[in-house]
């Protein structure tokens, strides 16, 4: 992905054997070239390619070398060098004021078309360059509204997530579920070089061994499997550490090969893409466990980001409660309610173990309650207790049930942590091992 690609020079011309010539030279620059032999067949090509420059002759059947461009977009598409055994210097004049880049008579000097191609080409990617700066920029105001806040933590990710965003090194996202591990994926996507290309999440949890070469390498002659679909792009891992041994030993060997055999094949295929992965867990635990290999985590972890939970927020909890709920009026068409002082302390009393995405549900319940008439955020946290969501998967239902029950456990004890895994029938070491795991905070509990 960082090598410097070889420009792609689009030749239209009627002529074949002129066709022919132009894609030798191009070719034997060391350039990529491709041709059609008609005007009207280029808006189709340029649907799924992106040539540096079209080289177009003048003078064709049906649409011209001038008609064809008057249809693009000179602006915003490659630009356009025509040229024809029937050009003057009127026609030449013409065509440039009406936006072509160059005008060459036929019969050509080699040299000379390959420096007009090679500048018109180098000035097409500096403009490309120069857009998705101004991209990047309207996007950097985008991800100050994804990853609301002005805490240290955020603003360190907020600038992590920059710098990393064109690099192509592994990252691993660490953060307890509904911290937003899949949006701070995807801004590292979409601030990358190539935001447009594919971006493939996995849920590991989900894959199994009998299935994985069909579903992640494909089957010759029939399908490409999701891996290939991620192709130079992003290939983002959610659940990591709970990827099935057998799995994580295929993955690993992807990575490391950049290459899949899909079944039935008996050649493999390159593929290339960056791995982003994430998880909710302690990877050494998880690693001491046998439940990461080691050896894949050292290259799912070239960066580690870790993303901070809400209540380590608590500064940024007016700014984005005042954010969603202007979300969800905008959404159900009312004015947004105002936050009074109660509200305020109910947000800052609350321990906001669902993170991020507990926040956003209390301020759509909020909303939903003000559209009534009433309401008030306690009694949106008051309807979350009583109408608990259920996990979206059973390692997460198992963790949620388990801090409810050490935290009450650690309560009931005042602190007394051998009471505390006395009462819940586990060892004392255990039980340290399960609050780091679940991430769960003593002092916060008393």
């Amino acid at each position: 992905m960082t090598d410097k690609p070889a420009f792609n020079i689009l030749i239209v011309d009627d002529d074949r054997s002129m066709r022919q010539s132009l894609v030798e030279l191009i070719k034997a620059a060391g350039w990529q070239a491709e041709a059609v032999s008609r005007a009207e067949r280029v808006a189709a090509h340029l649907v799924n390619a992106r040539p540096d420059v079209i080289l177009s002759d003048v003078r064709m059947p049906g649409m011209s070398g001038l008609d064809l461009l008057a249809s693009l977009d000179t602006g915003n598409g490659p630009p356009v060098v025509l040229i024809s055994a029937h050009g003057d210097i009127p026609m030449a004049v013409g065509a440039i004021h009406n936006g072509a880049y160059s005008f060459v008579e036929k019969p050509y000097e080699p040299r000379r078309l390959l420096t007009i191609l090679r500048n018109a080409a180098e000035r097409n990617r500096m403009k490309q360059r120069n857009r998705r700066l101004a991209d990047r920029l309207y996007r950097l105001s985008g991800l100050d509204r994804i990853l609301l806040g002005q805490s240290d933590d955020v603003m360190a990710l907020r600038r992590d997530i920059l710098d990393l965003a064109d690099t192509d090194a592994a990252v691993l996202i660490e953060g307890e579920t509904g911290t937003g591990k899949e949006l701070a994926a995807r801004a590292l996507h979409d601030l990358g070089t190539s935001p447009d290309s594919p971006f493939v999440a996995l849920n590991c949890a989900a894959l199994t061994p009998d299935r994985f070469e069909v579903e992640m390498f494909g089957v010759a002659g029939e399908s490409g499997g999701r891996l290939r679909a991620a192709a130079e792009g992003t290939l983002f891992l959610d659940e990591v550490c709970s990827c099935p041994s057998p799995v994580q030993a295929k993955l690993l060997r992807v990575i490391e090969d950049k290459q899949v055999l899909p079944v039935g094949a008996t050649a493999p295929v390159p593929v290339r893409f960056r791995v982003i992965s994430a998880t909710n867990e302690d990877v050494s635990l998880a690693v001491s466990e046998s439940r990461l290999r080691q050896d894949l985590l050292f290259r799912l972890n070239t960066v580690v980001l870790s993303l901070p939970p809400l209540r380590n927020r608590r500064g940024d909890l007016t700014m984005l409660m005042t954010h969603f709920l202007d979300h969800y009026a905008q959404t159900y068409e009312i004015a947004a309610p105002e936050l009074s002082a109660d509200d305020l302390a109910a947000l800052m009393a609350h321990d906001w173990p669902g993170n991020v995405r507990e926040l956003r549900n209390v301020a759509e319940r909020r909303v939903l309650a003000a559209r009534r008439g009433g309401g008030s955020v306690a009694q949106a946290l008051q309807s979350a207790v009583q109408a608990e969501e259920v996990p979206d998967t059973l390692r997460e239902a198992v963790a949620a049930f388990e801090r409810e029950l050490i935290g009450k456990a650690i309560r009931t004890h005042q602190g007394r942590m051998d009471a505390a895994a006395e009462a819940l029938g586990i060892g004392r070491r255990t039980l340290n091992e399960k609050i780091v795991k679940l991430g769960l905070d003593k002092e916060a509990l008393l």
